[in-house]
Protein backbone atom coordinates (compact mmCIF):
# COMPACT_ATOMS: atom_id res chain seq x y z
CA UNK A 1 0.00 0.00 0.00
CA UNK A 2 3.00 2.50 0.87
CA UNK A 3 5.32 3.00 -2.14
CA UNK A 4 8.90 2.21 -1.26
CA UNK A 5 10.97 4.92 -0.28
CA UNK A 6 13.74 6.32 -1.91
CA UNK A 7 17.27 7.42 -0.87
CA UNK A 8 17.64 10.42 -2.60
CA UNK A 9 15.74 12.03 -0.29
CA UNK A 10 17.14 11.50 2.82
CA UNK A 11 20.46 11.69 1.14
CA UNK A 12 19.38 15.65 -0.06
CA UNK A 13 18.76 15.98 3.79
CA UNK A 14 22.15 14.95 5.54
CA UNK A 15 24.28 17.45 6.37
CA UNK A 16 27.32 17.25 3.87
CA UNK A 17 29.94 18.50 6.26
CA UNK A 18 28.81 15.49 9.08
CA UNK A 19 32.12 14.44 10.19
CA UNK A 20 30.80 10.95 11.83
CA UNK A 21 27.25 9.66 11.01
CA UNK A 22 25.18 7.00 12.28
CA UNK A 23 22.50 5.00 10.74
CA UNK A 24 20.28 2.47 12.65
CA UNK A 25 18.50 -0.39 10.18
CA UNK A 26 21.38 0.89 7.21
CA UNK A 27 19.77 -1.97 5.47
CA UNK A 28 22.87 -3.10 2.76
CA UNK A 29 24.66 0.35 2.94
CA UNK A 30 22.84 1.99 0.15
CA UNK A 31 22.38 5.01 0.94
CA UNK A 32 25.65 5.05 3.16
CA UNK A 33 27.91 4.62 -0.76
CA UNK A 34 25.79 7.37 -2.51
CA UNK A 35 26.78 9.58 0.79
CA UNK A 36 30.39 8.30 0.79
CA UNK A 37 31.60 9.55 -2.74
CA UNK A 38 30.22 12.53 -1.63
CA UNK A 39 31.97 12.92 1.67
CA UNK A 40 34.56 10.43 1.43
CA UNK A 41 36.16 11.61 4.73
CA UNK A 42 32.98 11.26 6.61
CA UNK A 43 33.09 7.98 8.97
CA UNK A 44 29.72 5.91 8.46
CA UNK A 45 28.44 3.59 11.27
CA UNK A 46 25.33 1.47 10.89
CA UNK A 47 23.34 -0.99 12.67
CA UNK A 48 21.43 -3.65 11.33
CA UNK A 49 19.46 -6.40 12.78
CA UNK A 50 20.08 -8.83 8.96
CA UNK A 51 23.44 -10.17 9.17
CA UNK A 52 23.23 -10.62 5.28
CA UNK A 53 22.69 -7.35 4.85
CA UNK A 54 24.99 -6.07 7.25
CA UNK A 55 27.76 -7.82 5.71
CA UNK A 56 27.25 -6.11 2.76
CA UNK A 57 26.58 -2.86 4.40
CA UNK A 58 30.13 -3.42 5.94
CA UNK A 59 31.40 -3.02 2.19
CA UNK A 60 30.13 1.11 2.24
CA UNK A 61 30.99 1.88 6.00
CA UNK A 62 33.44 1.81 8.75
CA UNK A 63 31.21 -0.46 10.95
CA UNK A 64 28.18 -2.08 11.34
CA UNK A 65 27.22 -4.06 14.21
CA UNK A 66 24.05 -6.86 14.46
CA UNK A 67 23.60 -5.31 17.80
CA UNK A 68 19.71 -4.17 19.23
CA UNK A 69 19.96 -0.68 19.62
CA UNK A 70 17.04 -0.96 21.99
CA UNK A 71 18.57 -3.02 24.29
CA UNK A 72 22.66 -2.64 23.75
CA UNK A 73 24.98 0.14 24.06
CA UNK A 74 25.76 1.49 21.30
CA UNK A 75 28.88 0.01 20.08
CA UNK A 76 30.91 2.88 18.24
CA UNK A 77 33.61 4.66 19.51
CA UNK A 78 32.74 8.95 18.54
CA UNK A 79 34.72 10.90 21.51
CA UNK A 80 33.60 13.99 19.42
CA UNK A 81 29.49 12.94 19.20
CA UNK A 82 27.88 11.89 16.00
CA UNK A 83 27.12 14.62 13.66
CA UNK A 84 23.92 12.70 11.87
CA UNK A 85 21.86 9.94 13.21
CA UNK A 86 19.56 8.42 10.83
CA UNK A 87 16.52 6.24 11.36
CA UNK A 88 14.98 5.02 8.09
CA UNK A 89 11.64 3.83 8.60
CA UNK A 90 12.55 2.12 12.01
CA UNK A 91 11.02 3.44 14.38
CA UNK A 92 7.63 2.28 13.57
CA UNK A 93 9.34 -0.84 14.38
CA UNK A 94 10.56 -0.21 17.95
CA UNK A 95 8.76 -0.84 21.04
CA UNK A 96 10.36 2.04 23.07
CA UNK A 97 11.08 4.52 20.00
CA UNK A 98 11.47 8.05 21.77
CA UNK A 99 13.52 6.27 24.80
CA UNK A 100 15.80 5.52 21.97
CA UNK A 101 15.54 8.84 20.58
CA UNK A 102 16.70 10.07 24.10
CA UNK A 103 19.58 8.00 24.50
CA UNK A 104 20.70 8.84 21.57
CA UNK A 105 20.57 12.42 21.59
CA UNK A 106 23.07 12.18 24.27
CA UNK A 107 25.49 10.87 21.67
CA UNK A 108 25.12 13.74 19.36
CA UNK A 109 27.69 16.46 18.81
CA UNK A 110 27.10 20.08 19.37
CA UNK A 111 25.07 20.64 16.74
CA UNK A 112 24.35 17.50 15.44
CA UNK A 113 21.52 16.26 13.68
CA UNK A 114 18.75 13.68 13.79
CA UNK A 115 17.66 12.67 10.17
CA UNK A 116 13.93 10.65 10.47
CA UNK A 117 11.69 9.01 7.91
CA UNK A 118 8.33 7.98 8.96
CA UNK A 119 5.27 6.56 6.87
CA UNK A 120 2.28 8.85 7.25
CA UNK A 121 -0.65 6.96 9.34
CA UNK A 122 -2.91 9.34 7.88
CA UNK A 123 -1.95 8.59 3.97
CA UNK A 124 -5.21 8.63 2.08
CA UNK A 125 -4.38 5.60 0.27
CA UNK A 126 -4.42 3.51 3.47
CA UNK A 127 -7.51 5.53 4.18
CA UNK A 128 -8.85 4.38 0.66
CA UNK A 129 -8.36 1.01 1.45
CA UNK A 130 -9.82 0.69 4.84
CA UNK A 131 -12.76 2.48 3.16
CA UNK A 132 -13.17 -0.17 0.46
CA UNK A 133 -12.37 -3.26 2.99
CA UNK A 134 -9.28 -3.77 1.01
CA UNK A 135 -6.81 -3.39 3.83
CA UNK A 136 -4.59 -6.40 3.93
CA UNK A 137 -1.79 -6.72 7.03
CA UNK A 138 0.47 -8.60 5.00
CA UNK A 139 0.68 -5.43 2.85
CA UNK A 140 2.47 -3.91 5.81
CA UNK A 141 5.52 -4.47 6.57
CA UNK A 142 6.84 -6.57 8.93
CA UNK A 143 6.44 -5.82 12.83
CA UNK A 144 5.13 -2.62 12.52
CA UNK A 145 4.09 -1.69 16.05
CA UNK A 146 2.87 1.73 15.34
CA UNK A 147 2.14 4.50 13.42
CA UNK A 148 3.08 8.11 13.34
CA UNK A 149 1.45 10.98 12.06
CA UNK A 150 3.16 14.98 11.92
CA UNK A 151 1.34 16.12 15.11
CA UNK A 152 2.02 12.83 17.19
CA UNK A 153 6.33 12.71 15.42
CA UNK A 154 5.86 16.79 17.29
CA UNK A 155 4.53 16.13 20.17
CA UNK A 156 6.66 13.24 20.83
CA UNK A 157 10.05 15.03 20.34
CA UNK A 158 9.22 17.90 22.18
CA UNK A 159 8.58 15.85 24.82
CA UNK A 160 12.22 14.07 24.26
CA UNK A 161 13.74 17.74 24.21
CA UNK A 162 14.54 18.03 20.71
CA UNK A 163 14.27 21.02 18.54
CA UNK A 164 11.97 20.26 15.08
CA UNK A 165 14.28 21.87 12.11
CA UNK A 166 12.25 21.15 9.01
CA UNK A 167 9.71 18.40 7.49
CA UNK A 168 9.64 17.48 4.14
CA UNK A 169 6.48 15.33 3.07
CA UNK A 170 6.79 12.91 0.37
CA UNK A 171 3.92 13.57 -1.77
CA UNK A 172 3.34 11.20 -4.57
CA UNK A 173 0.17 11.41 -5.91
CA UNK A 174 -0.80 14.93 -5.18
CA UNK A 175 -3.78 14.73 -8.14
CA UNK A 176 -5.19 11.77 -6.99
CA UNK A 177 -5.49 12.87 -3.13
CA UNK A 178 -7.31 16.05 -3.89
CA UNK A 179 -10.08 14.11 -5.97
CA UNK A 180 -10.34 11.48 -3.02
CA UNK A 181 -10.36 14.62 -0.69
CA UNK A 182 -12.98 16.35 -2.64
CA UNK A 183 -15.26 12.62 -3.52
CA UNK A 184 -15.36 12.50 0.68
CA UNK A 185 -15.90 16.16 1.14
CA UNK A 186 -19.70 16.11 2.33
CA UNK A 187 -18.41 13.82 5.27
CA UNK A 188 -16.06 15.56 6.21
CA UNK A 189 -17.99 19.21 6.61
CA UNK A 190 -20.70 17.14 8.51
CA UNK A 191 -17.43 16.04 10.90
CA UNK A 192 -16.39 19.79 11.18
CA UNK A 193 -12.93 18.82 9.16
CA UNK A 194 -12.15 21.36 5.81
CA UNK A 195 -11.39 18.81 2.78
CA UNK A 196 -8.87 21.42 2.07
CA UNK A 197 -6.96 20.63 5.36
CA UNK A 198 -7.60 17.03 4.97
CA UNK A 199 -5.88 17.16 1.90
CA UNK A 200 -2.88 18.34 3.09
CA UNK A 201 -2.81 15.92 5.79
CA UNK A 202 -3.17 12.67 4.08
CA UNK A 203 -1.23 13.95 0.64
CA UNK A 204 1.69 13.04 2.24
CA UNK A 205 3.30 9.10 2.53
CA UNK A 206 6.20 9.35 4.27
CA UNK A 207 7.16 12.34 6.42
CA UNK A 208 10.42 13.02 6.70
CA UNK A 209 11.85 15.46 9.86
CA UNK A 210 15.34 16.96 10.97
CA UNK A 211 16.06 17.72 14.96
CA UNK A 212 18.57 18.72 16.70
CA UNK A 213 18.95 19.16 20.48
CA UNK A 214 19.43 23.05 20.82
CA UNK A 215 18.10 25.61 18.22
CA UNK A 216 19.78 27.75 16.26
CA UNK A 217 19.42 30.73 14.23
CA UNK A 218 18.55 30.32 10.72
CA UNK A 219 20.31 31.79 7.87
CA UNK A 220 18.57 32.36 4.43
CA UNK A 221 21.03 32.02 1.20
CA UNK A 222 19.67 32.41 -2.13
CA UNK A 223 20.90 33.37 -5.56
CA UNK A 224 20.85 33.56 -8.81
CA UNK A 225 23.24 32.24 -11.91
CA UNK A 226 23.70 32.65 -15.72
CA UNK A 227 22.49 30.10 -18.32
CA UNK A 228 24.27 26.71 -17.42
CA UNK A 229 27.08 26.65 -20.26
CA UNK A 230 30.20 24.62 -19.41
CA UNK A 231 28.47 23.34 -16.05
CA UNK A 232 30.60 26.79 -14.66
CA UNK A 233 27.07 28.02 -13.04
CA UNK A 234 26.79 24.72 -11.66
CA UNK A 235 30.44 24.43 -9.90
CA UNK A 236 30.17 28.20 -8.63
CA UNK A 237 26.08 28.65 -7.71
CA UNK A 238 24.14 25.36 -8.37
CA UNK A 239 26.11 22.95 -6.41
CA UNK A 240 27.53 25.10 -3.18
CA UNK A 241 23.38 26.66 -2.59
CA UNK A 242 22.34 22.73 -2.81
CA UNK A 243 25.31 21.52 -0.34
CA UNK A 244 24.91 24.56 1.95
CA UNK A 245 21.45 23.65 2.32
CA UNK A 246 21.85 19.93 3.58
CA UNK A 247 22.72 22.20 6.87
CA UNK A 248 19.11 22.17 8.45
CA UNK A 249 19.61 25.93 9.95
CA UNK A 250 20.58 27.11 6.28
CA UNK A 251 17.18 27.60 3.91
CA UNK A 252 18.52 27.96 0.31
CA UNK A 253 17.81 28.21 -3.26
CA UNK A 254 18.87 29.22 -6.55
CA UNK A 255 16.45 32.16 -7.82
CA UNK A 256 15.82 35.06 -10.01
CA UNK A 257 12.89 35.96 -7.81
CA UNK A 258 13.52 38.38 -4.71
CA UNK A 259 11.13 38.00 -1.47
CA UNK A 260 10.18 41.41 -0.64
CA UNK A 261 8.97 42.84 2.13
CA UNK A 262 11.71 42.05 5.14
CA UNK A 263 10.21 41.98 8.49
CA UNK A 264 13.71 43.26 9.94
CA UNK A 265 13.67 40.07 12.19
CA UNK A 266 17.57 39.66 12.30
CA UNK A 267 17.34 36.13 10.29
CA UNK A 268 20.50 36.79 8.31
CA UNK A 269 20.00 36.84 4.91
CA UNK A 270 22.51 36.58 1.94
CA UNK A 271 22.07 36.89 -1.63
CA UNK A 272 24.50 35.58 -4.06
CA UNK A 273 24.40 37.53 -7.58
CA UNK A 274 26.54 35.37 -10.38
CA UNK A 275 29.07 37.05 -12.54
CA UNK A 276 26.86 39.89 -12.48
CA UNK A 277 26.54 42.48 -15.76
CA UNK A 278 25.25 45.43 -13.63
CA UNK A 279 25.12 48.50 -15.32
CA UNK A 280 23.05 51.95 -15.05
CA UNK A 281 19.76 52.27 -13.84
CA UNK A 282 18.79 48.46 -14.06
CA UNK A 283 22.27 47.64 -11.99
CA UNK A 284 21.12 50.11 -9.47
CA UNK A 285 17.74 49.13 -9.24
CA UNK A 286 18.47 45.29 -8.67
CA UNK A 287 21.07 46.22 -6.20
CA UNK A 288 18.37 48.86 -4.54
CA UNK A 289 15.69 45.73 -4.33
CA UNK A 290 18.28 43.55 -2.92
CA UNK A 291 18.87 45.83 -0.10
CA UNK A 292 15.19 46.38 0.80
CA UNK A 293 14.55 42.98 1.01
CA UNK A 294 16.99 42.89 3.65
CA UNK A 295 19.68 40.80 1.77
CA UNK A 296 23.45 41.61 2.36
CA UNK A 297 24.35 40.80 -1.38
CA UNK A 298 27.91 38.99 -2.51
CA UNK A 299 28.92 39.03 -6.21
CA UNK A 300 30.35 35.45 -7.28
CA UNK A 301 33.27 36.08 -9.76
CA UNK A 302 35.82 33.89 -10.98
CA UNK A 303 37.14 35.50 -14.39
CA UNK A 304 39.24 38.50 -15.38
CA UNK A 305 36.73 41.21 -15.21
CA UNK A 306 39.12 43.65 -17.97
CA UNK A 307 38.15 41.30 -20.31
CA UNK A 308 34.49 41.86 -20.21
CA UNK A 309 32.80 44.35 -22.02
CA UNK A 310 30.68 45.67 -19.19
CA UNK A 311 33.49 46.75 -17.28
CA UNK A 312 33.62 49.80 -20.31
CA UNK A 313 29.83 50.42 -19.73
CA UNK A 314 29.75 50.55 -15.82
CA UNK A 315 30.51 47.45 -15.04
CA UNK A 316 32.27 48.00 -11.46
CA UNK A 317 29.41 48.40 -10.18
CA UNK A 318 28.86 44.39 -10.00
CA UNK A 319 32.15 44.82 -7.56
CA UNK A 320 31.90 47.92 -5.86
CA UNK A 321 28.17 48.05 -5.40
CA UNK A 322 27.77 45.14 -3.18
CA UNK A 323 29.18 44.03 0.24
CA UNK A 324 31.42 41.56 -0.51
CA UNK A 325 33.17 38.96 -3.43
CA UNK A 326 33.73 35.30 -3.45
CA UNK A 327 35.95 33.75 -6.39
CA UNK A 328 37.69 30.73 -6.96
CA UNK A 329 41.74 31.59 -7.13
CA UNK A 330 44.14 33.74 -5.27
CA UNK A 331 45.23 35.53 -8.47
CA UNK A 332 41.52 36.16 -9.01
CA UNK A 333 41.04 37.60 -5.45
CA UNK A 334 44.05 40.03 -5.91
CA UNK A 335 42.82 41.07 -9.27
CA UNK A 336 39.50 42.33 -7.75
CA UNK A 337 40.77 43.83 -4.64
CA UNK A 338 40.76 46.90 -6.41
CA UNK A 339 37.56 46.96 -6.31
CA UNK A 340 36.58 45.52 -3.07
CA UNK A 341 38.62 44.19 -0.21
CA UNK A 342 35.92 42.28 1.09
CA UNK A 343 36.82 38.61 -0.65
CA UNK A 344 36.76 34.98 0.01
CA UNK A 345 38.30 32.53 -2.01
CA UNK A 346 36.48 29.00 -2.13
CA UNK A 347 38.51 26.98 -4.73
CA UNK A 348 36.17 24.55 -7.45
CA UNK A 349 35.13 21.58 -5.85
CA UNK A 350 33.26 18.67 -6.61
CA UNK A 351 30.19 17.50 -5.15
CA UNK A 352 30.33 13.90 -6.06
CA UNK A 353 32.71 11.56 -7.32
CA UNK A 354 31.56 9.98 -10.59
CA UNK A 355 31.14 6.27 -11.09
CA UNK A 356 34.59 5.36 -12.65
CA UNK A 357 34.04 4.38 -16.43
CA UNK A 358 37.14 4.94 -17.98
CA UNK A 359 40.45 2.37 -18.94
CA UNK A 360 38.35 -0.57 -20.08
CA UNK A 361 39.96 -1.43 -23.53
CA UNK A 362 43.82 -2.11 -22.89
CA UNK A 363 44.65 -1.24 -26.76
CA UNK A 364 43.35 2.66 -26.68
CA UNK A 365 43.01 5.53 -25.10
CA UNK A 366 40.34 8.58 -25.88
CA UNK A 367 41.47 12.18 -25.56
CA UNK A 368 38.60 14.73 -24.13
CA UNK A 369 38.23 18.26 -25.29
CA UNK A 370 35.97 20.34 -24.45
CA UNK A 371 36.20 23.84 -23.69
CA UNK A 372 34.89 27.56 -24.43
CA UNK A 373 36.91 30.10 -26.76
CA UNK A 374 40.35 28.67 -26.46
CA UNK A 375 41.42 28.32 -30.39
CA UNK A 376 44.40 30.59 -30.03
CA UNK A 377 45.22 28.14 -26.96
CA UNK A 378 44.94 24.68 -28.79
CA UNK A 379 46.04 26.05 -32.09
CA UNK A 380 49.72 25.81 -31.63
CA UNK A 381 49.20 22.05 -30.25
CA UNK A 382 47.01 20.84 -33.61
CA UNK A 383 49.97 19.79 -35.75
CA UNK A 384 51.62 17.44 -32.70
CA UNK A 385 47.98 16.53 -32.14
CA UNK A 386 47.66 15.23 -35.56
CA UNK A 387 51.27 13.49 -35.60
CA UNK A 388 50.58 11.40 -33.02
CA UNK A 389 47.16 10.70 -34.12
CA UNK A 390 48.93 9.24 -37.42
CA UNK A 391 50.97 7.35 -35.77
CA UNK A 392 48.51 5.84 -33.57
CA UNK A 393 45.64 5.04 -35.27
CA UNK A 394 42.80 3.74 -33.68
CA UNK A 395 44.65 3.09 -30.83
CA UNK A 396 43.73 7.25 -29.68
CA UNK A 397 40.74 8.72 -30.20
CA UNK A 398 39.12 11.74 -29.49
CA UNK A 399 35.84 13.01 -28.06
CA UNK A 400 35.16 16.85 -28.40
CA UNK A 401 32.57 18.86 -26.96
CA UNK A 402 31.65 22.74 -28.31
CA UNK A 403 34.50 23.21 -30.12
CA UNK A 404 33.65 22.61 -33.82
CA UNK A 405 36.86 24.08 -34.81
CA UNK A 406 38.89 22.09 -32.92
CA UNK A 407 37.03 18.88 -33.97
CA UNK A 408 37.40 20.15 -37.76
CA UNK A 409 41.11 20.42 -37.05
CA UNK A 410 41.74 16.90 -36.15
CA UNK A 411 42.67 15.12 -39.03
CA UNK A 412 42.05 11.59 -38.09
CA UNK A 413 39.02 9.40 -38.41
CA UNK A 414 38.53 8.19 -35.23
CA UNK A 415 36.89 11.61 -33.66
CA UNK A 416 33.35 12.01 -32.05
CA UNK A 417 31.92 15.57 -31.52
CA UNK A 418 29.20 16.76 -29.48
CA UNK A 419 27.80 20.38 -29.52
CA UNK A 420 27.46 22.33 -26.43
CA UNK A 421 25.55 20.38 -23.90
CA UNK A 422 24.12 20.34 -19.79
CA UNK A 423 27.11 19.44 -17.30
CA UNK A 424 25.77 16.40 -16.59
CA UNK A 425 26.32 15.20 -19.96
CA UNK A 426 29.65 16.77 -20.23
CA UNK A 427 31.01 14.84 -17.44
CA UNK A 428 29.59 11.39 -18.66
CA UNK A 429 31.55 11.65 -22.12
CA UNK A 430 34.90 13.19 -19.78
CA UNK A 431 34.55 10.07 -17.55
CA UNK A 432 34.28 7.78 -20.82
CA UNK A 433 37.35 9.17 -22.07
CA UNK A 434 41.26 8.52 -20.54
CA UNK A 435 43.08 11.61 -21.29
CA UNK A 436 42.05 15.55 -20.76
CA UNK A 437 43.51 17.86 -23.21
CA UNK A 438 44.28 21.26 -21.33
CA UNK A 439 46.05 23.84 -22.56
CA UNK A 440 46.15 27.12 -21.77
CA UNK A 441 48.58 30.12 -23.11
CA UNK A 442 50.18 32.62 -20.57
CA UNK A 443 48.08 35.65 -20.66
CA UNK A 444 47.04 37.76 -17.87
CA UNK A 445 43.00 36.81 -18.55
CA UNK A 446 44.45 32.66 -18.67
CA UNK A 447 46.34 33.77 -15.51
CA UNK A 448 43.37 34.61 -13.85
CA UNK A 449 41.60 31.33 -14.34
CA UNK A 450 40.85 28.45 -12.01
CA UNK A 451 41.37 24.84 -12.15
CA UNK A 452 38.39 23.17 -12.72
CA UNK A 453 38.78 21.25 -15.87
CA UNK A 454 41.61 19.10 -13.86
CA UNK A 455 39.33 18.84 -10.82
CA UNK A 456 36.47 17.61 -12.71
CA UNK A 457 38.79 15.45 -15.00
CA UNK A 458 40.46 14.01 -11.76
CA UNK A 459 36.82 13.10 -9.60
CA UNK A 460 36.43 10.97 -13.38
CA UNK A 461 39.94 9.25 -12.88
CA UNK A 462 40.79 10.63 -16.34
CA UNK A 463 44.64 12.00 -16.30
CA UNK A 464 44.77 15.93 -17.31
CA UNK A 465 47.70 16.54 -20.15
CA UNK A 466 47.98 20.10 -19.00
CA UNK A 467 49.65 23.46 -19.88
CA UNK A 468 51.51 24.70 -16.60
CA UNK A 469 49.91 28.20 -16.81
CA UNK A 470 47.55 28.02 -13.55
CA UNK A 471 47.27 23.89 -13.78
CA UNK A 472 50.87 23.97 -12.49
CA UNK A 473 49.80 25.08 -9.44
CA UNK A 474 47.47 22.15 -8.49
CA UNK A 475 49.17 19.09 -10.81
CA UNK A 476 52.13 17.47 -9.36
CA UNK A 477 53.60 16.48 -12.86
CA UNK A 478 54.00 13.21 -13.07
CA UNK A 479 51.85 11.97 -9.94
CA UNK A 480 48.21 13.53 -10.10
CA UNK A 481 48.89 14.78 -14.18
CA UNK A 482 51.39 15.49 -16.86
CA UNK A 483 52.36 18.80 -17.74
CA UNK A 484 53.87 20.85 -20.74
CA UNK A 485 55.21 24.17 -21.61
CA UNK A 486 55.34 23.88 -25.64
CA UNK A 487 54.23 21.49 -28.53
CA UNK A 488 57.42 19.33 -28.89
CA UNK A 489 57.16 18.88 -24.83
CA UNK A 490 53.54 18.12 -25.15
CA UNK A 491 54.30 15.60 -28.28
CA UNK A 492 56.78 13.41 -26.18
CA UNK A 493 54.23 13.18 -23.31
CA UNK A 494 50.91 12.42 -24.84
CA UNK A 495 52.99 9.49 -26.67
CA UNK A 496 54.81 8.40 -23.05
CA UNK A 497 50.86 8.13 -22.25
CA UNK A 498 49.84 5.69 -25.81
CA UNK A 499 52.63 3.71 -25.07
CA UNK A 500 52.64 3.54 -21.10
CA UNK A 501 48.42 3.22 -20.11
CA UNK A 502 49.06 1.48 -17.07
CA UNK A 503 50.82 4.31 -16.10
CA UNK A 504 48.30 6.35 -17.41
CA UNK A 505 46.01 4.76 -15.39
CA UNK A 506 48.21 5.33 -11.93
CA UNK A 507 48.02 9.28 -12.69
CA UNK A 508 44.62 9.60 -13.13
CA UNK A 509 44.07 7.14 -9.73
CA UNK A 510 46.38 9.48 -8.02
CA UNK A 511 44.63 12.60 -9.09
CA UNK A 512 41.25 11.20 -7.84
CA UNK A 513 42.90 10.30 -4.73
CA UNK A 514 44.02 14.21 -4.21
CA UNK A 515 40.55 15.66 -5.38
CA UNK A 516 38.83 13.12 -2.81
CA UNK A 517 41.35 13.88 0.07
CA UNK A 518 41.56 17.64 -0.77
CA UNK A 519 38.65 19.17 -3.05
CA UNK A 520 35.21 17.62 -2.10
CA UNK A 521 32.70 20.09 -2.03
CA UNK A 522 31.45 18.63 1.30
CA UNK A 523 34.44 20.36 2.89
CA UNK A 524 33.64 23.49 1.97
CA UNK A 525 30.19 23.55 3.47
CA UNK A 526 31.17 24.56 7.22
CA UNK A 527 33.44 27.16 6.17
CA UNK A 528 31.23 28.63 3.56
CA UNK A 529 28.27 29.34 6.01
CA UNK A 530 30.70 30.48 8.74
CA UNK A 531 31.93 33.40 6.66
CA UNK A 532 28.29 34.38 5.40
CA UNK A 533 27.11 34.45 9.04
CA UNK A 534 30.26 36.30 9.88
CA UNK A 535 29.38 38.77 7.25
CA UNK A 536 25.86 39.15 8.58
CA UNK A 537 27.76 40.30 11.75
CA UNK A 538 29.47 43.11 10.41
CA UNK A 539 26.63 43.75 8.27
CA UNK A 540 26.70 47.45 9.70
CA UNK A 541 30.26 48.22 9.00
CA UNK A 542 29.88 46.23 5.36
CA UNK A 543 27.45 48.83 4.59
CA UNK A 544 29.13 51.52 5.24
CA UNK A 545 32.38 50.47 3.52
CA UNK A 546 29.60 49.77 0.88
CA UNK A 547 28.28 52.95 1.05
CA UNK A 548 32.17 55.39 0.64
CA UNK A 549 32.98 52.95 -1.88
CA UNK A 550 29.76 53.92 -4.02
CA UNK A 551 30.33 57.63 -3.23
CA UNK A 552 33.66 57.17 -4.75
CA UNK A 553 32.63 55.54 -7.79
CA UNK A 554 30.15 58.33 -8.53
CA UNK A 555 32.64 60.86 -8.16
CA UNK A 556 34.15 62.73 -11.48
CA UNK A 557 37.37 60.82 -11.80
Amino acid sequence: MLPPPQDPDLLSRIPLSARTILDVGCGTGTLAAAYRAMNPKARLFGIEADPVAAALAAVHMHQVATTDPETDPLPFDAPDGIDCIIYNDILEHLSDPWGLIRRHAEVLSSDGVMLIRVANAEYWRLTEHLLRGTWRDDDQPAARLRWFNLDSMRENLTRAGLTLCDVTTLEPDGEAVARFAASLALGLEALEIDPRDYAKRAAPSHLILRVRREPCQRMILAGNMLSPVGGVSHVRVVYPIQAMATDPTVSASVTDQVEVGYAGDGTPRIFVLHRPALVGDLGHQLLRGLTEAGFLIVTEFDDFPDHFKMMQMGGELGFRGVHALQTSTTAMAESLRKYNPEIAVFPNAVDTLPEIRNFTDPHALTMFFGALNREQDWLPFMPAINAVASMAGERLKFQVVHDQAFFAALDTTFKTFTPTCDHETYLRILGGSEISFMPLSDTPFNRAKSDLKFIEAASCRVVSLASGVVYGNSIEDGRTGVLFRDPVAFHSRLLHLLAMPDQARELADAARRYVADERMLAYQVTPRIAWYRSLWARREALGEARRQRMMRYASPR
